[in-house]
């Protein structure tokens, strides 16, 4: 792959952390004023029509693109993923993007410490030292035992535990299923889902969020197309420590349009959270040099 390439994936990468970043500014935004149920439901729609209309555009069409070896994982890694979101989004309304962003970023470890039982794959000692710093990380987010402690910041760690499981799901099936089937399956079976969920949860919505929803939804569209094109121009090893900067942007967006604030004890927890996270990229990325 040549330098250029991948010069242009991680722009593309960069790109892509600033879409969803932005989405969730969105989704907190919506979820704040109606049902989280709702709100991703409408979302899902709109992805599914995108995933379909991308599928059908492929050689043998839809048909070719729902054909698995796996169909119970691939639905499963798919019903996983829209719960992450209602659990993440839910997040956003308790904390903010701020907080509930520092916590998800050790998602990165949760999968390098949970690559061993689910894939069978193999964790050396620098990498568990570096998980240990990650969580030794969210503890000081956390504060436990600390007269200040919320229980909500729990919320967005579940959704990194869920994240991670997903993750490591992805590469299991994309040993067996083509990355078209994986996206074909997390649209469609994600938007039966919470179709049959969030239709008990409609409420009405008013026409400026309106106009916010079809931009949440096109911002979702957006990311996905632009992220297939990052790992289409750079092998994931060289970008994933890019996505970190959507930590950055959804903290920008929390702090000067929603006027949250970063506490010196989150600060640093992400720093360590950040740090360990790019030294098990950096560790994977050697290991399979």
């Amino acid at each position: 792959m040549s330098e250029q390439n991948t010069r242009a994936g991680i722009l593309f990468m960069v790109v892509t952390t600033f879409i969803f970043a932005a989405q969730d500014g969105l989704s907190r935004h919506l979820a704040s004023e109606y049902n989280v149920y709702m709100v991703v439901m409408i979302r899902y729609w709109f992805f599914a029509a995108f995933v379909i209309s991308v599928a059908s555009r492929k050689a043998g069409g839809m048909r070719a693109a729902a054909a698995t070896s796996v169909p119970w994982v691939q639905a499963f890694r798919a019903l996983l993923l829209v719960a992450e979101i209602c659990v993440m989004v839910f997040g956003f309304t308790l904390l903010g993007l701020v907080e509930s962003h520092a916590v998800f970023a050790c998602y990165p470890l949760l999968i390098a410490a949970l690559s061993g039982p689910v894939l069978g794959e193999r964790v050396g000692w620098r990498r568990w030292v570096a998980i240990g710093v990650g969580f030794f990380g969210i503890l000081i987010i956390l504060e436990p035992g600390v007269g200040v402690f919320k229980p909500e910041a729990v919320v967005p760690l579940i959704a990194a535990l869920m994240f991670a499981l997903y993750g490591l799901l992805t590469r299991y099936v994309g040993l067996r299923d083509s990355a078209a089937t994986s996206f074909f399956w997390t649209g469609t079976v994600g938007m039966v889902a919470m179709t049959a969920i969030g239709a008990w949860f409609w409420e009405p919505m008013s026409g400026p969020d309106w106009a916010w929803m079809i931009l949440l939804c096109i911002t979702g569209a957006l990311g996905h197309y632009t992220l297939i094109k990052c790992y289409e121009m750079a092998e994931a090893s060289a970008v994933q420590p890019f996505a970190y900067l959507q930590l950055v942007f959804a903290s920008i967006l929390g702090i000067l349009v929603f006027n949250e604030t970063i506490r010196m004890n989150v600060a640093l927890g992400t720093a360590l959270i950040v740090a360990a996270g790019l030294f098990t990229l950096w560790r994977e990325r050697r290991s399979k040099a």
